[in-house]
């Protein structure tokens, strides 16, 4: 008797929809270790008196700029046209896959090893992101 083999309905997803989904997941990541940076010792109190690494304008504009490009790509990556779509994803997720293994690998310390572990999945999702941008389909 042969054995059956059960087949589920699959299809393509369009590369835009992926980009897209992986920023979003880039997103929450940084969403969720700033969150959960909050739970540091001492951090609430450094907030409170202006003693942190974000103590200047500027300082807090390029951490605005950063975290803002992101947020952006999940919008972006649906609607640019593939020439430029494929380009920006390549160029914004290596810079940000370099960003944000530097931002890991100095963040080690016994209360911020969370913030290691985001730093690295971030990057491997970014890195995802310049891998599916660069081998884009052609038609």
């Amino acid at each position: 008797m042969e054995s059956r083999k059960w087949q589920y309905e699959d299809f393509k997803v369009n590369v835009k929809l992926v980009l897209s989904a992986l920023w979003a997941s880039v997103m929450l990541l940084y969403i969720y270790g700033d969150y959960f940076e909050l739970y540091v010792p001492q951090k609430v109190e450094g907030l409170l008196h202006g003693q942190n690494l974000l103590n200047t304008p500027y300082k807090l504009l390029f951490a605005t700029i950063i975290l803002t490009i992101p947020s952006l790509m999940i919008f972006l990556s649906l609607i640019m046209p593939p020439k430029w779509n494929r380009i920006l994803n390549i160029s914004i997720g290596a810079f940000l896959t370099v960003f944000t293994l530097l931002v890991g690998i100095s963040s080690f310390s016994e209360w911020r090893i969370f913030y290691v572990m985001l730093s690295f999945l971030e990057s491997i999702i970014t890195s995802v992101i310049v891998w599916k941008a660069w081998y884009w389909p052609k038609y």
